[in-house]
């Protein structure tokens, strides 16, 4: 029997915004997670971020504050090379076995942006022996429909009953109806100094403002 069950979000959070908050609070509720953390990525593989880890790992520490359903993982920032989900999987499951025991139900989320490219991901094909995946429907974007993603969706597709019944293993998607943000947009906005008010907390604006990042240089 399932004891807790603990959601991770990953992510460059470059920057952390609006739309990342609202995904991980709809997720902790459609999944009732006991715990939602997010990671922010140290190198990501796939891309060199704009602002520097510390910077972005600061960013989403200010945006969760005041959020008593999330919490951020910082351990990926520990890491001297680019960041595989895979060995951050690895470790967090040998902690919760350690510390809770072997009946914590541990679920990767992401958007379906993300599982589209899941077959480049290092070692991708090992994620569902650490954890679920959960996977979040965004306009735009469909399940894939050719190459090895399909048959393996096949067979590990899966639901919320079996994340809560089970501590691994299993992929459910879920159409949760939000309103796209962009990080692209906003680094965008912000130098072409244009309002970002309504898309990341006020906190992370100010931040982003102090700090000048994003090459903006007047006020946002």
């Amino acid at each position: 029997m399932i004891k807790k069950k603990i959601g991770v979000f990953g992510g460059t959070f470059d920057p952390i915004h609006n739309g990342h908050l609202a995904m991980a609070r709809a997720l902790k509720l459609a999944l009732g997670l006991d715990e939602m953390r997010l990671l922010p990525c140290h190198q990501p593989s796939h891309r060199q971020p704009a602002v520097s880890s510390c910077q972005r790992a600061e960013m989403a520490e200010l945006a969760v504050a005041d959020c008593e359903y999330l919490s951020v993982d910082s351990r990926e920032l520990q890491r001297d090379d680019s960041s595989y989900s895979i060995d951050t999987l690895i470790e967090l499951r040998a902690e919760l076995d350690l510390d809770v025991g072997t009946d914590v139900s541990l679920t990767l989320c992401m958007g379906m942006d993300s599982l589209n490219s899941l077959s480049s991901w290092h070692r991708w094909q090992e994620l569902l022996g650490c954890a679920h995946i959960a996977v979040v429907a965004r306009p735009g974007t469909s399940l894939p429909e050719s190459g090895e993603l399909v048959p393996w969706l096949l067979e590990y597709g899966g639901s919320v009953d079996t994340i809560n019944r089970r501590a691994a293993g299993s992929v459910a998607v879920f159409d949760l109806g939000l309103v796209p943000i962009s990080a692209t947009d906003i680094r965008s906005r912000i130098s072409t100094n244009e309002s970002i008010d309504s898309l990341v907390p006020d906190t992370v604006r100010y931040y982003i403002k102090e700090h000048g990042l994003y090459r903006s240089k007047n006020s946002i």
